[in-house]
């Protein structure tokens, strides 16, 4: 704001004075006010900024300015805490430095507003609900020491705090507190449990339907009047699941009725069941003649436990009165359902039927066709009849024999002998026939009996490496192919083609893997890297070993990249008992014997280590040949054998 000097002022500093250079803005009431308001006797400097100065009584600055009342709020705090220059009224006061619980020293009515008369009674202090940023909505009470023995209702009143709702069960003179939480939060839903108040026969007082949450009885509830008249009296004479659910409710578990069951048991009322729709039911207007029980309804049936085999069950079970015999049923002449079914209604199915009532030898198939169910028939890919003796395609019971209670105890091999043309049913095609599998062992066999010997252990055999089975020494490649039989695995040691079989080193006919000595004569023209390299896998125990990796560097021999293992390791069954070759390696250049004999190499070997400079330590010889002491440079030792001498 560009501020316009008025009075002597304007004529001492001139026209178009910004006040704001001076840091002090000019805003508000101060704007319009003249220079020598506050700069007197025409002095600038040392002006006060300090609001007090001016807005107090008794300063030489205050003159007529508003200045701060007797009924002000008491504060030490500088004026523009809570008031500025734009507006003087409608200022905030800053509780920043108010001691808790000293409301009342300003909020008395006088000073600044106080508790309003319609206010709750208490001696707590304002800042214990209300706060300094918001004086509405103010916390709340803290109800939290409130008991049993609190006087609710001197506040919850429906004027001073909400009350008592139209629609409230009926408490008497009862507490709040003994059902309602103390937290305002927690209020609704209250936590009555009939257990505070003694309820018994008293429930249809708030159970009316008048007092919700407090529900009445349904309109399809049972009628009253039809049970006795205890259970008439109030409702917990039924409803007596700890009070805590309608669906608790359960006549017959507390009152006893032994008659007029369809006075409810019309379909009428809820969960009163009424009687089906069924044949048997249609005249029936007495319940309690059939259902003996008011725990297990559904089960009630007609007491049959009377019957024997001369009561003629069809009279009833004729498919109208009750269930029929069904077209399936197996064929049973004029014999009395007595005979077979337990008269027991809940032992109807399955039958007491167990092949031992009726001579049934050589005469299932009579039953047993297919159309009778659950009588089943043969099952389409059975065996077929004519591949077994006569004796067995007779009847079922030839090969099913056990206890006749299901078929899959058939056996035939346990009870016919049949030790030849065993492919006629055991071609894969059969039940539980087992096939010959798609393996090359197997190609070309039709008759199974050459190497399966036994009925009951099918899968154990094993082809026996007899001279009768034709084979012989030097012969195994030709089933051991890979074809025919197993043949040499990818990570097979390579043996020259057509001189070495298998039996040069496999000895036993059970396992390969186990036993096998191999045979270095039929690999003598080989060189012995071309298996001992590390690319064969190990064969069970066995295997082509390759060199180790702290094995010595041949590139130290002498044109030692083109020696092969043999020139050191000359036996073919120890690779420790060997003779080190070094190649007539004169000891320089390619040939440093400081590279396996210097102290600290870590080379396989007993070879000696020790340092260049362990006789002579100036000048350090370039090796331990070139020293002078050792052969083959050197006087001492044998060359390439031992270094003394």
């Amino acid at each position: 704001m560009l501020f316009v000097a008025r009075g002597a002022c304007a004529q001492a500093i001139g026209p178009g004075f910004d006040h704001l250079s001076t840091g002090y803005p000019l805003t508000g009431a101060h704007a319009s006010q003249r220079c020598e308001s506050c700069h007197l006797n025409g002095i600038f400097k040392g002006t006060p900024r300090e609001c007090a100065t001016c807005h107090m009584s008794g300063t030489r600055f205050s003159r007529a300015n508003v200045v701060k009342s007797a009924q002000h709020v008491p504060t030490a705090q500088a004026c523009d805490a809570c008031h500025n220059t734009k507006t003087f009224i409608g200022a905030k006061f800053n509780h920043a430095g108010v001691a808790p619980g000293t409301c009342q020293g300003c909020h008395n009515g006088n000073t600044a507003s106080g508790k309003p008369v319609g206010h709750l009674p208490t001696q707590a202090s304002c800042d214990a609900c209300h706060r300094p940023s918001g004086w509405l909505p103010a916390s709340g009470l803290d109800h939290a020491s409130f008991t049993a023995a609190t006087n609710c209702a001197r506040c919850h009143n429906g004027s001073t705090a909400t009350g008592l709702s139209a629609q409230h069960v009926p408490t008497g003179t009862t507490n709040c507190a003994s059902c309602h939480n103390v937290s305002p939060a927690q209020w609704k839903p209250t936590k009555w449990n009939h257990t505070q108040v003694t309820v018994v026969a008293q429930c249809a007082t708030c159970h009316s339907g008048a007092y919700p949450p407090a529900d009445g009885k349904v309109a399809n509830h049972i009628p009253y009047q039809s049970v006795p008249a205890a259970a008439a009296a109030n409702c917990d004479v039924c409803h007596k699941a700890g009070f805590s659910a309608w669906s608790g409710g359960k006549l017959h578990s507390y009152v006893t009725v032994t008659t007029g069951c369809a006075s409810c048991h019309n379909g009428a009322y809820l969960n009163a069941v009424g009687k089906p729709t069924t044949t048997i039911h249609a005249s029936a207007t007495i319940c309690e003649t059939c259902h003996t029980s008011t725990t297990n309804w559904g089960s009630a049936k007609v007491d049959h436990t009377t019957f024997n085999a001369s009561t003629n069950c069809a009279g009833c079970h004729n498919g109208t009165a009750a269930s029929g015999k069904p077209a399936t049923h197996v064929p049973v002449g004029a014999t009395s359902c007595f005979s077979c079914h337990n008269v027991s209604p809940a032992q109807w199915k399955p039958t007491k039927w167990n092949h031992t009532q009726v001579t049934v030898i050589a005469q299932c198939a009579t039953c047993h066709t297919g159309g009778y169910p659950p009588a089943d028939g043969k099952v389409a890919n059975h065996i077929p009849y004519q591949t077994v003796p006569a004796a067995a395609a007779a009847n079922c019971d030839v090969c099913h024999r056990a206890g006749y209670s299901t078929w899959t105890g058939g056996k035939l091999h346990a009870y016919i002998s049949v030790m030849t043309g065993c492919a006629s049913c055991h071609s894969g095609t059969y039940l539980n026939a087992i096939g010959k599998p798609a393996t090359p062992t197997h190609a070309g066999v039709t008759v199974c009996e050459s190497c399966h010997k036994s009925t009951t252990a099918w899968a154990s055999v094993t082809f026996a490496h007899s001279a009768a089975n034709a084979v012989g020494t030097g012969t195994c490649d030709t089933c051991h192919n890979g074809s025919t039989a197993l043949g040499k695995p990818a990570t097979h040691v390579p043996v020259p083609a057509g001189v070495a079989k298998c039996d040069s080193c496999h000895k036993s006919q059970a396992s390969f893997a186990t036993a096998t000595t191999m045979n270095h004569t039929v690999v003598t023209t080989t060189q012995c890297k071309t298996c001992h390299n590390g690319s064969y896998a190990s064969q069970g125990t066995q295997g082509a070993l390759a060199k180790p990796t702290n094995h010595i560097p041949e590139a130290q021999l002498l044109s030692g990249a083109t020696m092969d293992c043999n020139t050191c390791h000359t036996s073919t069954t120890s690779w420790t008992s060997m003779t080190m070759n070094h190649n007539n390696s004169p000891g320089s250049g390619a040939g440093w014997c400081k590279s396996c004999h210097t102290t600290g190499t870590t080379y396989l070997g007993s070879m000696e280590r020790k340092s260049l400079t362990h006789q002579q330590k100036t000048p350090v010889p370039v090796d331990c040949s070139q020293s002078g002491c050792h052969r083959p440079l050197g006087n001492k030792g044998s060359a390439y054998r031992n270094w003394g001498g």
